[in-house]
């Protein structure tokens, strides 16, 4: 039985060299705008508004 080794490594070709850092620029893109999305839900999040005084909003014209 015998083994053969080939030393040789393949060349990069342009074209992939290409798409993977098309990916990875992608993939750097779509974290920020996940963090930006946190970031925004995260500054949405009020404690307690304040209750509305007399009676304004609370009687609502629903006829059509």
């Amino acid at each position: 039985m015998s083994t053969i080794l080939n030393n040789d490594s393949p060349a990069v070709d342009a074209n992939t060299a290409q798409g993977i850092k098309t990916a990875n620029l992608v993939k750097n893109h779509k974290e920020q705008e996940a963090q930006m999305a946190i970031d925004l839900i995260a500054s949405a999040s009020i404690v307690s508004l304040p209750q509305p005084l007399g009676n304004s909003g609370h009687n609502i014209n629903i006829k059509v």
